[in-house]
């Protein structure tokens, strides 16, 4: 069986050659178990069936987009300051915008990045 090409690491920015997706310093296994404690809580039908939809409705275009002079359809709603559990940071409504998928990827990305930094 032939090896993998090797390419650059997924990770924004990173140009290190990996065949495994990431390269070891940005493999995301690290954060998500942390995340996965609080991950159920996007399961909550107050997520899913009120707050998510709200934010949608309310903000349908991507707000870091429209920074840009972009106009974006949202698809992911984000919490601005993670919650990382947090009760009332994670059901305030002013702690959420809408963004699209390529900049909540971004966003995310930078905050793991600050996170592992810490």
């Amino acid at each position: 069986m032939a090896n993998k090409p090797m390419r650059p690491c997924r990770y924004p920015g990173c140009r290190q050659l990996t065949n495994q997706g990431y390269c070891p310093q940005h493999k995301p296994q690290k954060n998500r178990k942390q995340s996965a404690q609080w991950h159920w809580l996007y399961d909550l039908p107050l997520w899913r069936d009120v707050l998510r939809p709200r934010q949608l409705l309310q903000e349908p275009w991507c707000r870091q987009c429209a920074k840009e002079d972009r106009r974006v359809q949202a698809t992911v709603v984000d919490h601005i300051r993670p919650h990382r559990g947090d009760w009332a940071l994670f059901t305030d409504p002013d702690n959420l915008q809408s963004l699209c998928k390529s900049c909540h990827d971004r966003k995310t990305a930078q905050e793991m990045q600050q996170q592992l930094r810490a």
